[in-house]
């Protein structure tokens, strides 16, 4: 496997900041006027790695604006849209602090919590510090409502502890940016993978705020999506569920046969059909929610076992190749595993 073409950095940061970005141009420039003093007055080096995840407007133009003034912005740009975990795998692979933090551009997780994350992780020793919303007052109740159901169904089927209210906003060791880079899992979701790996942690709360600008990057299909992803990626508990489904059918279905002997023995056999259709119908609803159920987990092996990488590079400003230049995607493929992570030896020297 050939290495990576990269320009040495004359100096390896103490903290990375993953930001994954797509069509951010609304926000962009406030979320640098915010992020900047905050990162500038934290006495230690870093690095921002902006993660452009294929953007269709003028966010790759204003990163190369800004690249040329902020020394320590990073451009890492993706051939095509990936998705938001990606875009957060691809920069978790590339960074190169002792700390990582991963952050959206939106503003709706404020920057300042940085500099307490940071100082939780010295004092308390931990791996990983944990953003957590304590006060989400600015969202709607639905979302509200269906965050706190999720993640206790999440608990639940899995056994999994996961702040109900914390998101992807968090900070991580390299101990533990390594591990996560190395995990053979397919279209992972890094708010439960993280926690999974058992790591010390420790929390840090904040105020939920507005979208500073643009329009949100997740819909509602976006997160239903996101919630199987979760569901059948941390526990085979739905397969069982729909054992157990199984089971009761039968149950249900020797009842019915039982009563129906019972009730022609006697000569008292119903001449109606309602409730034959009502059976058929309900077992048939049964099998049909236990293929899905089974389908899902299917479908993940499916595409595990087709081995396509999450994502391709095209441009990363620390290795000084052109946009377009083609190099980047031989980078890409020399950085991809076989089940499509990224690996973590990329970068010895932040390990």
């Amino acid at each position: 496997m050939s290495a990576i073409p990269q320009t040495p950095s004359p100096r390896v940061p103490e903290l990375s900041i993953v930001v994954p970005m797509y069509n951010e141009e609304a926000v962009l420039p406030l979320f640098v006027d915010r992020l900047r003093p905050v990162l500038d007055g934290l006495g230690a080096a870093y690095e921002v790695l902006a993660v452009d995840d294929g953007s269709g407007d003028s966010t790759p133009a204003i990163l190369q604006r800004y690249g040329r003034q902020w020394t320590q912005l990073r451009v890492v740009r993706l051939r095509a849209n990936a998705g938001h975990q990606a875009a957060i795998s691809a920069g978790l692979a590339r960074a190169r602090g002792s700390y990582v933090v991963t952050l959206d551009a939106d503003l709706q997780d404020p920057p300042e919590v940085i500099a307490p994350m940071l100082d939780a992780a010295r004092d308390q020793q931990v791996d990983v510090v944990y953003g957590v919303r304590e006060d989400r007052s600015l969202d709607s109740a639905f979302k509200r409502l269906s965050a706190r159901a999720f993640y206790w169904l999440i608990r639940k089927l899995s056994g999994m502890h996961a702040h109900t209210d914390a998101g992807d906003f968090r900070l991580m060791s390299r101990a533990t940016v390594d591990a996560v880079n190395v995990l053979p899992e397919h279209g992972r979701v890094l708010r439960f993978v993280v926690p999974a790996l058992g790591f010390p942690s420790t929390r840090v709360g904040y105020r939920r705020e507005e979208r500073a600008a643009g329009r949100s990057k997740y819909p509602l299909s976006k997160m239903v999506r996101l919630s199987l992803d979760s569901v059948t990626g941390f526990s085979i508990a739905p397969l069982r569920v729909a054992t157990w489904l199984g089971v009761l059918g039968g149950v249900a279905a020797l009842a019915v046969l039982v009563f129906a002997l019972v009730a022609r023995a006697f000569g008292q056999v119903a001449p109606g059909w309602t409730s034959t259709v009502v059976a058929v119908a309900a077992m048939g609803a049964v099998q049909l929610l236990c293929l899905g159920i089974l389908g899902e987990y299917v479908g993940r092996t499916y595409s595990a076992l087709q081995a396509r990488p999450a994502y391709f590079v095209a441009y990363d400003s620390l290795e000084g190749s052109l946009p377009g230049s083609g190099s980047g995607l031989a980078s890409a493929a020399s950085e991809v595993t076989r089940d499509g992570h990224a690996r973590a030896a990329r970068h010895p020297e932040g390990a």
